[in-house]
């Protein structure tokens, strides 16, 4: 994917993302479907296996010799250093797929740099890739969103469509419990029915389809920062919205709706407090 990529003019921070989603493609792929793969359960009652460990050791080891006075945050090891930069990574997005030979599992990486007067931490880039899917999308602001795939690098555009009866929604579990919260599960249930189309696709991936037009809009009830924040530019630079249900920032409000934008308001109405 690089050799194509560097058709493209990137910046030095980007031009590093990219390189850094190489090096985990190949730590995770090698690790995918191998029998010998270890999974443990964290506290929260979600697996973990040893390529999401070993994963993001190797991400980590290189921000710290190329990008040494940045930060990191990530799932598996939590937060090290102190700076304005700040690399964010899920080091495997979709773990129950992975271990379970499912190829719907992405490495995710942000960059987040603090806005001296505003002291607010601003998401610049964001990579996405899922090679076993073959296909990495990413993005840096004010420089578009892009997907590489099968060997074509092409830019990003949401849909057109701004009707939610005509739309087609992502999400990633029905029963998930979060969507019990709050009446959100009767919320949820009336949005699925109202639109044309729903479907499951899983974790990262509802939300890159939301960038690339081929579905309107995204539902998450619960994630995580890691969980996010790369999806963010990506959605947004391809003309599109991220924000909580209650639309804050995802980032603390802890969950997300992705649009194409003109379904936006109607999707936050869906959510709004009586």
């Amino acid at each position: 994917m690089i050799a194509v990529v560097t058709l493209l003019a990137v910046t030095d921070d980007l031009a590093f993302a990219l390189h850094l989603a190489d090096a985990a493609d190949a730590l995770t792929m090698e690790r995918f479907g191998a029998l010998d793969l270890t999974v443990d359960t964290k506290p929260d009652l979600t697996p973990v296996s040893d390529a999401d460990r070993a994963t993001e050791e190797l991400l980590r080891r290189s921000i710290g010799t190329q990008r040494p006075g940045d930060a990191v945050m990530g799932e598996e090891f939590g937060a090290s250093g102190d700076s304005s930069r700040c690399w964010i990574i899920d080091p495997i997005d979709g773990t129950k797929s992975y271990v379970r030979g499912v190829p719907i599992w992405a490495t995710l990486i942000a960059l987040a740099v603090e806005t001296p007067a505003t002291a607010t931490r601003d998401i610049t880039l964001g990579v996405v890739s899922a090679p076993a899917l073959g296909r990495r999308w990413w993005a840096s602001r004010g420089d578009g969103a892009w997907l590489s795939s099968a060997g074509e690098v092409n830019r990003l555009s949401v849909s057109a469509v701004a009707d939610l009866n005509d739309a087609s929604v992502g999400f990633s579990e029905w029963n998930d419990p979060a969507w019990d919260l709050d009446d959100r599960r009767s919320q949820f249930d009336g949005l699925l029915r109202a639109a044309w189309r729903s479907r499951a696709y899983g974790d990262f991936w509802s939300h890159m389809m939301v960038a690339e037009g081929s579905i309107d809009a995204a539902l998450e009830p619960e994630l995580s920062l890691w969980d996010m924040a790369a999806l963010v530019p990506i959605v947004e630079e391809a003309g599109g919205r991220l924000t909580a249900l209650d639309g804050r920032s995802p980032m603390v409000g802890g969950n997300a709706i992705s649009s194409n934008g003109l379904l936006h308001r109607d999707l936050l109405g869906v959510f709004a407090s009586p």
